[in-house]
């Protein structure tokens, strides 16, 4: 009984220490994707690009290929990670080696590939950007509406993924159910739940690709990043009229629910749960 109190003690503080590091990161992304490029534009306390360079210039200086080519390998080494631990034979080798922290350790590998990227970017400031907005009025209220829709992207984001359970996401409820004996939380879903998971690698496909290319300035290292993340993105998943047809009844019948009274919602969650149980 110690010995399994002391491994459930384990995995649990292994699975919160990465969740704080995750979350941490997810932050540190924002930051990086987001605010920081736009905060830059609005004040202009750091230079983005020059506009004065031609591109034949541009793309001879041994600083801007220096710093493209590092920027290209950051790229390649988070598609990689993210890529080959969601490759199948991969996939098993770690769940039969890490077992019920084979999410958690994914999440964590992400999470410093990540981290990786973001210390270790290179702007790319000798060389012109793609598009800039610069006068007036626009050079003001464009960053704000920018800043504006990033934000409620992001906000729409964390709403996916509080949705999609974070938790298990993140490999805390794996922990959590076997500490309590229950199993992978994966198999207590239905099987259309299941399968619309197995196709959907990134529930937030729009928001973020809202959120990589709508800047008022595109230097040519934020083309790099968008281009390669939005390809990435689009490939990554494999949606078909199946589980399109299973999200339109899960998002009518949560419209429902919440369109209802509170009491007519509290009558009515009874009867959703066993239709839900009857589903799986």
């Amino acid at each position: 009984m110690a010995s399994v109190t002391v491994r459930g003690s384990a995995l649990c503080t292994l699975a919160l220490g990465n969740f704080a590091f995750v979350f941490l990161t997810g932050v540190n992304f924002i930051n990086f994707v987001s605010f920081r490029a736009i905060y830059h534009n609005i004040t202009g306390d750091t230079t983005l690009c020059q506009d004065s360079v031609p591109w034949s210039v541009a793309l001879r200086d041994t600083s801007v290929l220096r710093s493209v080519v590092v920027d290209v390998g950051l790229l390649a080494l988070f598609t990689a990670q993210h890529s080959l631990l969601a490759w199948s034979p991969v996939k098993q080798v770690c769940q039969s080696v890490l077992g019920v922290l084979n999410r958690a350790a994914y999440c964590f590998t992400t999470a410093l590939a990540l981290q990786i990227m973001m210390q270790y970017w290179q702007p790319v400031i000798g060389a012109p950007c793609l598009w800039s907005v610069r006068h007036a009025p626009w050079s003001i209220w464009f960053p704000l509406l920018c800043f504006t829709l990033h934000f409620l992207c992001w906000a729409i984001i964390c709403s996916i993924l509080m949705i999609f359970d974070y938790a298990e996401l993140l490999g805390i409820k794996q922990v959590y159910y076997e500490c309590l004996g229950l199993g992978d939380p994966l198999s207590q879903k239905s099987q259309r739940a299941q399968r619309l998971f197995s196709h959907l690698r990134h529930p937030v496909c729009l928001e973020l690709g809202v959120v990589l290319w709508l800047l008022p300035a595109l230097s040519l290292d934020r083309l790099l990043l968008a281009g390669t993340l939005s390809a990435y993105l689009a490939l990554g998943h494999s949606l078909d009229k199946q589980d399109l047809s299973y999200l339109c009844v899960q998002f009518n019948s949560k419209v429902q629910l919440f369109a209802q009274p509170h009491g007519a919602a509290a009558a009515t969650a009874v009867p959703q749960d066993n239709n839900n149980h009857k589903q799986k």
